[in-house]
């Protein structure tokens, strides 16, 4: 989506609470491998988008932080727990996962490869399940009778 012919670029936490729009170009997507990264995100790495010189404004709520060293905080939904920043002295990084849409938000880069984990780069051999495909091959009745309370991927009006 453009506004004013600038990419704009919608997100948010989880639960809705915390929402975000980005206006313009964004600087480069990463990945950041160190312990602080992993730990943070409760993840195997921490998938971000540097703000760059794009506009960040929260529309909805605020993220909660933690001052995870001291030089960077982190904000994260307070209510329900989604990551979303990385706060540096030389700028913000917004969590990609947190975008309504990260599907061209491609990292060009690694950050604190010393602390990849060894099984990482070897992901994309391991074999590979849809949801459907999960729920019929596992017994899990539960699973097609899941009802998400997850907030949708676009702007709302009421939370």
């Amino acid at each position: 989506m453009t506004l004013d012919n600038k990419p704009l670029r919608t997100g948010g936490c989880q639960c809705g609470a915390v929402r975000f729009r980005l206006e313009g170009a964004p600087g480069h997507a990463s990945v950041c491998h160190c312990r602080m990264c992993q730990k943070a995100f409760g993840a195997l790495f921490a998938p971000l988008l540097n703000v760059g010189e794009a506009k960040l404004t929260w529309t909805r709520g605020e993220p909660a932080r933690f001052q995870s060293s001291s030089h960077v905080r982190r904000g994260f939904c307070a209510a329900c727990g989604t990551p979303l920043t990385y706060e540096a002295p030389d700028g913000i990084a917004l969590a990609i996962g947190a975008f309504d849409d990260p599907s061209d938000l491609a990292p060009v880069v690694q950050f604190g490869v010393e602390g990849r984990l060894p099984y990482v780069d070897r992901l994309p051999t391991l074999p590979v399940h849809t949801t459907d495909e999960d729920a019929a091959d596992g017994g899990h009745g539960w699973m097609s009778e899941i009802r998400s309370f997850q907030h949708p991927d676009h702007d709302t009006p009421e939370g």
